[in-house]
């Protein structure tokens, strides 16, 4: 079981990893990585230049390791503000007070699952197919890539809880994304993997055809950005309003290069509570 005060050595250790640096200047985001980090470099150029350029600041972006680097660069001033899933989200919010900013709006919801593929020629038909077997989850700190695909497996009846988990499959990994966690499955390296519900977009046309959803989670907030307590709040608002223009016909373009949502709306804390209690029902807070 993952508790918080492992959440925190996990993330000290994971924080000195990042795939680029950040600056000691102007306004710092912390990306994680779904995606091959080196497309992800690419695409943070894109927006961070857009962003300079809109808010008058410099704005400048990195990729961390996994999701609790993220959250340690928050803590620890790297970053200002991170884009993130809401597991890593509330963990940030108990142990550093991180305020949310803005959640995704994707396919049209603010709201994803996290769901178990497996290939289609597997031969696996049922959750209890995998005893023994391999998957591949995203990151030990990620709701759909991670606690909420579990918890089928804990609905199931097929074993308790995390710390059961690698009792009941052959092994059990950790990709550090989805599109990592997808490929070792399509490509056979594993028997499954446990990922968002949209993960299977990463794979190719001819992998997607050969993939299929083997169980599905209840529904998950969606990603949110959140920011370090003691930023500026005035810097704080002037992001949000500068984001949200993303919604506008003449920047949707954007989108692209951050994950593909269809937009962005205001944090509400409050749609968060379902997942808080997921978060303490496997040990990750008090």
């Amino acid at each position: 079981m993952l508790s918080r005060r492992n959440f925190l050595v996990a993330a000290a250790a994971s924080a000195a990893l990042p795939v680029m640096a950040a600056t000691d200047q102007g306004l710092k985001l912390a990306f994680i990585p779904q995606e091959n980090p080196e497309k992800l470099l690419g695409d943070i150029n894109v927006i961070t230049s857009w962003l300079s350029e809109q808010m008058g600041v410099p704005v400048t972006g990195f990729v961390t390791f996994d999701h609790a680097a993220a959250v340690e660069a928050l803590r620890n001033g790297d970053a200002d503000i991170s884009f993130m899933g809401a597991l890593p989200f509330v963990l940030a919010e108990d142990q550093i007070g991180a305020v949310p900013l803005l959640s995704e709006v994707y396919r049209g919801q603010p709201s994803y699952s996290g769901r178990v593929f497996v290939r289609r020629d597997s031969g696996i038909e049922t959750l209890a197919d995998l005893r023994g077997r391999d998957i591949a989850f995203s990151d030990p700190v990620s709701e759909s890539g991670y606690i909420y695909p579990l918890d089928l497996f804990v609905r199931a009846g097929l074993f308790s809880g995390t710390g059961d988990a690698d009792s009941f499959f052959g092994q059990k990994f950790f990709a550090g994304g989805y599109q990592q966690a997808m490929q070792a499955m399509a490509n056979g390296l594993v028997d499954a993997a446990g990922a968002s519900q949209y993960a299977d977009l990463y794979l190719t046309p001819d992998q997607q055809a050969e993939v299929k959803v083997l169980a599905e989670s209840e529904q998950i907030p969606s990603h949110a950005i959140i920011a370090r307590p003691d930023l500026d709040a005035g810097l704080q608002a002037k992001f949000i309003e500068t984001m949200l223009r993303l919604n506008e016909s003449e920047n949707r373009h954007l989108l692209a290069y951050l994950y593909g949502p269809d937009g962005y709306l205001p944090a509400d804390p409050s749609v968060y509570e379902g997942v808080r209690e997921t978060a303490r029902r496997y040990g990750f807070l008090k």
